[in-house]
């Protein structure tokens, strides 16, 4: 079978099992609304935090109210919908442990979609809207002379930084092979990486906004192209091109975690139990 015949094998494989998650979860319907409003509510908790803020200052970093919400609108959508389709990554480490994994490796179906649709939760749905009301909010309030390439530019970061996103899920589930477990430090970069873009680059320290900008590309979910956007000057001083970059960039993740995730595979000895 080709690249192209895994690909579609993977994809279909993936709905199939995705889809059985959803019809379990929604069969006690008023435990999903319940759930899903839950997680809107927890997720929304963080906007609270930067509203407080606010209440107590003008800018931060010298950044206005509506120009971080955009931060963050773009940051947790792009995340949410990241973490909707591969969230079940970090809880590799569990199965590894258990034994569980090596079951998904004699199925006939493609191992990484098996393994990303693994107990699909449409409660993180939540984190998708609550995102994307943020975003919308932010579009509508912040300073920018619109033109057609910033417009389209909007929709491409967000799926270009679900894409970084998935990456990194997807690179960070095959580290905790080679490791055998390791669950945090994947969460450190996802987990962790969307709370870091939701807050202006100016407030963090010049080697930071590096590692986050040539090492673990996530400055190109939001800050790179955010920074092109409302005119202002990226603090590394990258040329104004690569505020466009951000599909490049998405692509040039995902293919070197996609050979990490093939390469863990090969590695992989079972748990000896």
């Amino acid at each position: 079978m080709g690249e192209r015949g895994v690909l579609v094998e993977g994809v279909r494989a993936y709905g199939l099992i995705a889809g059985m998650w959803l019809r379990a979860g929604m069969t006690y319907r008023a435990s999903f609304a319940a759930t899903l409003v839950g997680n809107l509510v927890m997720t929304g908790l963080d906007f609270v935090a930067i509203l407080l803020m606010f209440s107590q200052v003008d800018s931060l970093g010298g950044w206005s109210l509506p120009e971080v919400a955009l931060l963050y609108g773009l940051s947790v959508t792009s995340f949410g919908i990241a973490d909707l389709v591969l969230g079940s990554m970090d809880v590799l480490g569990a199965r590894m442990r258990d034994g569980s994994f090596d079951t998904l490796l004699v199925r006939p179906a493609p191992v990484l979609a098996q393994v990303g649709a693994d107990r699909f939760a449409p409660r993180r749905l939540g984190r998708i809207v609550q995102g994307a009301v943020v975003l919308g909010w932010a579009l509508v309030s912040v300073d920018v002379d619109w033109s057609v390439p910033k417009v389209l530019l909007v929709p491409v970061m967000v799926v270009s930084g679900a894409a970084i996103f998935s990456a990194v899920f997807v690179a960070g589930a095959a580290f905790q092979i080679f490791a055998q477990d390791a669950a945090e430090v994947q969460n450190a970069f996802t987990y962790g990486g969307t709370t870091l873009l939701q807050y202006p680059p100016s407030v963090f320290g010049k080697d930071l906004v590096r590692g986050a900008t040539f090492l673990v590309p996530l400055a190109f979910v939001n800050w790179v192209p955010v920074c092109h956007l409302l005119g202002r000057p990226y603090p590394v001083g990258l040329p104004p091109w690569v505020s466009f970059a951000s599909p490049l960039v998405a692509v040039a993740c995902c293919v070197p975690a996609g050979l990490a995730w093939r390469a863990a595979l090969r590695a992989y000895r079972s748990t000896g139990s």
